[in-house]
């Protein structure tokens, strides 16, 4: 699922020394009776609990076992085991910014459509199969769960106490470009100038990057980051609002971030559909009605979504590619949405179901989240991901912190992201 490194912080809270113990074996076996044991890896809870005893009761030879991890230990471990040809899970998640990454060594993965997947294509929205797919035809790689489409959350009494709209639409209507929400933090911060217009500028510059065809590398994936005018753009619009106080400063998924939250310390949040619950966690009961969720500037976007892939070394692919064809099912994707998890769909036909589109969060003032989160997803493009956006990624992130912390102006930041990019592609 898409939580990027909200996922390392709630798998953290997931994962026991039982589950540690499971990450160093293999994926399952059969026993003499003709049971079959299969392994589920995921990074931190995907809500399949309800959906493997399901699976178990109509498959009665079939026994299910989850392995829960930290997001980059996760990705990590399995690089180390499709490298050394054991010890992957039956079925393994694989958040879509590490996607790219395992892209090189697809030969060590079933290709799922030798089990059928291509029956699903129209399920999916058409950018999500296009990342499963890996931009070929005939290759597979993954069964998709959830996006992350965005939004903004924003707090409604900041925006009254500096004198703007607090309506969700006209809300929306303040911002229908990056330009115009930074010009809006502008106003905010002459008016409030005890509080900070967004909480993070990573999380700022990643949402605009995410709405990119083509970010830091191109379709022959070739590193464009150092001559993409997009790249240079975001930065700089990003650089230049956190140097002028509009960044609350803080960590992304972080105590001091939980802590910013519960405090009230920023008006504005790119929040990807995952978020809200991480906000609500961090805000409190007490906050309750203070939030609403408004469209992102730029009109839709993605940010997270995970794929269930099938290794090749397992003893049972053919099972354990049924087992994530049904656990992202449009009946499963529909009762994660509906359940404690509340990842959004993205399959087409359960986005328009009416008890997903008519969803609302009491919490958050009784937003239309069904409709505000399917209607950012339906209007993305794909973002094109290269083998080594990771890698690339980071150093940008990291410039970005160096102008929160008063070490860096914009172009000195500029400078030393592409600098560090270019070490990083040796």
């Amino acid at each position: 699922m898409g939580r990027s490194r909200a996922r390392r912080t709630l798998g953290a809270l997931a994962t026991t020394a039982s589950l540690v113990a499971l990450s160093a074996c293999g994926g399952g076996g059969a026993e003499a009776d003709g049971t079959i044991t299969l392994t589920v890896a995921t990074f931190s809870d995907f809500g399949y609990k309800p959906l493997i005893e399901e699976y178990e009761r109509t498959h009665p030879n079939v026994v299910i076992k989850e392995r829960i991890s930290q997001f980059d230990q996760h990705h990590n471990q399995l690089s180390t085991q499709i490298a050394s040809g054991s010890g992957a899970a039956d079925v393994v998640a694989i958040e879509e910014g590490y996607l790219p990454k395992f892209r090189a060594v697809k030969d060590k993965f079933a290709n799922l459509a030798d089990h059928g997947a291509n029956e699903r294509r129209d399920e999916y929205l058409d950018w999500k199969w296009q990342q499963a797919t890996l931009g070929t035809s005939d290759f597979v790689m993954g069964y998709g769960t959830d996006v992350g489409s965005l939004a903004v959350c924003y707090r409604k009494d900041l925006f009254a106490q500096a004198g703007l709209p607090t309506d969700r639409a006209a809300v929306s209507a303040l911002w229908p470009t990056w330009d115009a929400y930074f010009a809006t933090g502008e106003k905010f911060r002459a008016k409030v100038k005890d509080k900070a217009w967004f909480d993070s500028s990573g999380n700022i510059f990643t949402a605009m990057m995410n709405q990119t065809e083509f970010g830091f590398f191109d379709a022959r994936d070739q590193y464009v980051g150092d001559s993409n005018p997009k790249v240079k753009e975001f930065f700089t619009a990003t650089a230049r609002a956190t140097a002028a106080g509009q960044s609350a400063n803080l960590q992304p998924f972080s105590q001091q971030w939980n802590t910013g939250i519960k405090q009230g310390r920023m008006a504005t949040m790119t929040c990807p559909a995952w978020m809200t619950g991480l906000i609500k966690t961090a805000a409190g009961e007490s906050a309750a009605g203070t939030w609403d969720i408004a469209s992102v500037p730029g009109g839709g976007g993605n940010w997270g979504g995970s794929f269930l892939t099938v290794p090749k070394q397992g003893e049972h692919v053919k099972e354990a590619a049924e087992l994530a064809d049904f656990l992202t099912s449009a009946a499963s994707q529909k009762k994660i949405f509906t359940g404690p998890v509340g990842a959004l769909p993205s399959l087409v036909s359960v986005l328009e179901d009416p008890d997903v589109k008519g969803a609302a969060q009491d919490w958050f003032s009784q937003a239309p989240t069904g409709e505000i989160f399917a209607a950012s997803a339906t209007s993305l493009k794909p973002s094109y991901r290269g083998t080594k956006d990771q890698q690339v990624r980071i150093p940008f992130g990291n410039a970005l912190q160096l102008v929160e912390q008063r070490k860096a102006d914009p172009a000195a930041a500029w400078d030393k992201a592409l600098a560090e990019a270019a070490k990083n592609l040796r």
